[in-house]
Order: structure tokens, then C-alpha cells, then sequence
């Protein structure tokens, strides 16, 4: 199964939000009128297909006080889904159509918890947002917002395979055990670096910001399917990189790293997998962490032993290098988040879940239950090579 076919299943789409029939007949739900042409996504070098279609100056567009519902959309294949707006702020709900299983039914977009410190360079252009949404090979959307949003934009995504994304197949080189016990301290793990994705640089902007220490591990997950192939993880990367920087206007990929279901390390963001690079993974709390995203859906998908090992070997090594405890929890001054205000001291595990500092299911109930074995297997690691 390629990328291009890629599809989260029918339940894990069901979770996603709470299901709802539409209640305002704005257009009948049941047979409603297509917006005109087939749209094409367009494929872009960077391996995405991708098709930005601005919502408000769509023709077939009703409306009703602050908010809109498009007619039908037909395009060509797209797997992935997110909406944007420059100013106000709502709800989205979407229905797409299937290749295979038809309409799905409304169900509503969570909204973006993620993104640059609010006090950051980077946070001044960056457009409000749901997350992405993984929905399968589909080929139509209708959407409908609920409130003031202004300037919203629809960005349909498909991964493609690029030849270079075999090489994913192969697994990354061992960390260097004996050295780092030589050493006094837990070894990088091997990882796949940047250009096994195939990003391409000329979506960045800027110049990688750095922290001054690690205090934290911020544990995410990407609520795409969790039965792709390893050749698929470079595309399903790109995707990422391709909404946080052309759709939500961030430097780069918000995720420090990324894990995938076969235990594989990928790095993130740029600036140097060795360094303390800010990211915008946590809102609010990016000036003192790292983030980690496991590549799946977690909400509904067990996490598996080759998961978990990632997530202790990427934490242990980034905790080990600045002192952290992982069993611990840490103070953290809050910059501004949907749950903590900016000035406010949070005590906060210093491995944690992204539901601890923000309004938002991740990183899923299976993973989030699983951080406390995450927890104790890091500071085992950590021991392991303090005293090796």
C-alpha cells in the first residue's frame, strides 16, 4: 500500500471529533450542488500534491451571520486535510467523500494546539488553524465554519513516494553504546537525519532559534493511520513540513523529532539534532523542551514496544545532557497557552503528554497511558550509563 492510498480506518476517523448531522439547512445535506469544475491538486517538487483554495470567494458559498458553508468540492485525490484563517476565531466541521465508503459523515476539525511561543518572531505571521486531518483517498469536501473567521483557506494535501524515500526501508545506524559509557552519558540514537525526507529548503524561513537548556520532553502524536509501510513516513513528513510552513506560515516543521510505528528516529526541525533547538510543538512551552511526535494514530491504536523504545532512547539523551530527571516534574513559566496564561507557573511532568499544557486529546489515551512506562524505562537508561 503506497502513501497514496494511505487511509486511517473508518473508526479512527469517527474519533477524530463528534459526528453530527448538520442542523442548519444552509444546503441540503443529503444532495448538495458541486462548486463548478473538478479542482486538481497540483503536484509540487517537494513531493506533496497540494491544492490551497481560498473558502470565502468560492462560488456556491451561503452564508449565515459570521460564518459559511461551501458547497460540494470535487477534486482529484487528496489524503489529507486542514483548514486556515488569518483573524477570529470558530469552529470547522468537514465531510469528505471516500474512494471507497462514500460521504463520511460531519464531523468537526480539532483546532491546531501546537505552534510557535506567542512571544516569538515566529508567531507574528502565523495563521490560526485546525490540525491536519488524515482522511484516506478521497476525492470531494464540503466544509462549514461557525463564527468570525477571516481570509479562511482549505489546504488539501496528497504524499507522494519520491525515489528516494526507499531508502527508508533501511534502518538507521546504532547508536554508539560503548562509547557513550566511556564516556559517562546516554549515546545519540541513531536517527534518520533531514535529507532521508527529502525536505525542501526552500519552504524555510528564518534561522533555527535555540534554548538555553532541555527541561522537558513534550510527547505528541500526528493522529494519521497507523498501518503505513516504512517507505511511506518520508511522504507523510513532508506533508507536515509542507502545512506548517506554506498553510500556518512557521519556519519549519514544528516536531524536534518524529518516531514511527518500526521504532525509526526521524529528525524534525532543523538547527541540529544535537543542539537545543526551539520548536513549535507546545504552545506556551517550547522555550524549555524538546518535542517528540509518534507518527500514528495513538488515540486509537496500541502503541507498540518498538515505539516506546524510541521514545525512551530520543528522551533519555536529550534529559541526560542537561541534567533532567524523567520520573520528576519540573516548574515551567508558561508564554501564553489555550490552558496555562503567559507568566503562569505550571508544575508539569518533565516527560508529558500534550493534553498536560494544552486543550487537546493528544497525544492520544494509548499513549498517554504509556508515558509512565516511557518514564521509568528513561531513567533506567539514564542510570544504566551513569554507572556503565
Amino acid at each position: 500500500m503506497g502513501i497514496s492510498d494511505l487511509a486511517i480506518g473508518r473508526r479512527d476517523v469517527t474519533r477524530l471529533a463528534t459526528a453530527a448531522t448538520a442542523s442548519v439547512a444552509w444546503v441540503s445535506a443529503t444532495g448538495p450542488a458541486a462548486a463548478g469544475r473538478r479542482r486538481r491538486l497540483h503536484p509540487l517538487p517537494e513531493g506533496v500534491d497540494a491544492l490551497d483554495l481560498p473558502l470565502a470567494t468560492l462560488p456556491g458559498v451561503a452564508r449565515r451571520g459570521g460564518g459559511l458553508r461551501t458547497p460540494v468540492i470535487e477534486t482529484t485525490r487528496f489524503t489529507v486535510l486542514g483548514a486556515t484563517w488569518r483573524r477570529g476565531d470558530g469552529g470547522v466541521r468537514a465531510r469528505w467523500r471516500q474512494e471507497s465508503g462514500g460521504w463520511t459523515d460531519w464531523r468537526r476539525l480539532p483546532r491546531l494546539t501546537h505552534g510557535p511561543d506567542p512571544d516569538s518572531e515566529e508567531a507574528a505571521d502565523a495563521s490560526a488553524a485546525t490540525d491536519l486531518v488524515w482522511v484516506g483517498p478521497s476525492d470531494a469536501v464540503q466544509v462549514e465554519l461557525t463564527g468570525d473567521q477571516r481570509d479562511p483557506v482549505l489546504a488539501l494535501l496528497r504524499p507522494r513516494r519520491l525515489p528516494a524515500d526507499a531508502l527508508a526501508d533501511l534502518e538507521p545506524p546504532e547508536d554508539d553504546a560503548e562509547l557513550a559509557r566511556e564516556e559517562g552519558g546516554v549515546p545519540m540514537p541513531g536517527l534518520f537525519y533531514r535529507k532521508a525526507w527529502s525536505p525542501n529548503p526552500r519552504l524555510r524561513s528564518g534561522r533555527p532559534e535555540y534554548n538555553r537548556r532541555i527541561r522537558q520532553v513534550h510527547v505528541h502524536h500526528t493522529v494519521s493511520g497507523n498501518d503505513y509501510e516504512r517507505a511511506d513516513v518520508p511522504g507523510m513528513i513532508r506533508a507536515m513540513y509542507r502545512y506548517h510552513t506554506q498553510s500556518l506560515g512557521w519556519s519549519d516543521i514544528g516536531y524536534n523529532f518524529l518516531v514511527d510505528r518500526f521504532g525509526r528516529l526521524w529528525e524534525g526541525r532543523a538547527g541540529g539534532p544535537r543542539r537545543a533547538v526551539r520548536g513549535a510543538h507546545t504552545l506556551g512551552f517550547n522555550h524549555a523542551s524538546v518535542g517528540v511526535a509518534a507518527i500514528g494514530n495513538l488515540q486509537e491504536g496500541r502503541v507498540g514496544k518498538p515505539m516506546i523504545r524510541a521514545l525512551v532512547r530520543v528522551a533519555s539523551w536529550k534529559l541526560d545532557m542537561y541534567g533532567g530527571r524523567p520520573r520528576r516534574t519540573v516548574w515551567i513559566r508558561s508564554t501564553g497557552s489555550d490552558r496555562f496564561a503567559a507568566g503562569q507557573l505550571v508544575e508539569l511532568p518533565t516527560i508529558d503528554g500534550h493534553r498536560d499544557t494544552n486543550d487537546t486529546a493528544c497525544p492520544g489515551r494509548h499513549l498517554y497511558d504509556a508515558l509512565p512506562a516511557v518514564r521509568r524505562r528513561t531513567a533506567r537508561r539514564m542510570r544504566e550509563f551513569r554507572v556503565g
